[in-house]
């Protein structure tokens, strides 16, 4: 078993339970001490966990992996919002990347009457919904099925990818936090929004207020790195002037006049 498997297991506990035991770990994994402290400092550096007299406690800040049908019942009136925000920004003649998530996964229905677009995706349930339009030139990343977020994964995709350019992104988001970026629990999927990143001239963040704060494993992109964001107005006052100082464009779909 490696480090990396160890503490996965370790976080599944943690999860589970709410907190571990330094000796409960040496126990289950036949390690000693030292290499179990050594796992949960990691963790807590990765905000997963906090530390406390021997062992460590769950973040609830912490962005965990949930399936997509868990997600799509979650701010389920912020996100539509939000995905006809940003689908407005949308243009007519268009080369655009659909990144996988709940929200992301509503834009397509706003795309009815745009004209001559190309659309990427990763998300079987976006492709599948995007396959009605004529008016849509529609591309799906090949890849491994990533059941959680109904996302096709791997570097057969992330190669696939790089052989275009893109107008824009719309990137999904599981945890955003100023400083660790925006992340996501899986690395393969981290990969996969590394690419799209790449060839797209633009970046644009799709998440509702929930989101801010939450941190995962795996960065995608730095929170400076981005060019605009769409959210609603209950982002947090600090995060809010810390992205417009940043240069990136800031914009509360429930104050947009949609």
């Amino acid at each position: 078993m490696t480090s990396s498997e160890r503490r996965q297991l370790i976080m599944a506990h943690i999860r589970t339970h709410g907190s571990g035991k330094v000796d409960e770990f040496v126990g289950l994994f036949n390690v000693s001490a030292v290499t179990v402290r050594h796992d949960l400092n990691v963790l807590e550096k990765e905000g997963c966990v906090f530390r406390c007299y021997g062992g460590a406690n769950l973040n609830p800040n912490f962005a965990f992996d949930q399936p997509l049908y868990r997600k799509d019942q979650l701010n389920r009136s912020a996100k539509q919002n939000i995905a006809l925000a940003a689908a407005n920004l949308v243009k007519d003649g268009e080369a655009i990347i659909l990144d996988s998530g709940s929200t992301i996964g509503l834009m397509p229905q706003y795309f009815a009457n745009k004209k001559q677009l190309v659309v990427m995706t990763n998300a079987l349930n976006t492709a599948y919904q995007l396959s009605q339009f004529e008016n849509i030139d529609l591309h799906v990343v090949g890849g491994r099925l990533r059941r959680a977020s109904c996302s096709l994964i791997g570097h057969h995709g992330e190669q696939q990818m790089r052989s275009y350019l893109f107008d824009t992104l719309f990137l999904g988001v599981d945890g955003f936090d100023l400083h660790a970026g925006i992340t996501t629990p899986d690395n393969h999927e981290a990969q996969v929004n590394r690419a799209m990143c790449a060839v797209a001239r633009k970046i644009i963040a799709v998440t509702d207020s929930s989101k801010f704060g939450r941190k995962s494993f795996c960065m995608i992109r730095a929170a400076n790195q981005i060019d605009g964001l769409v959210t609603d107005s209950n982002i947090p006052h600090e995060t809010h002037q810390a992205l417009l100082e940043m240069g990136v464009d800031v914009i509360l779909a429930d104050q947009a006049g949609n």
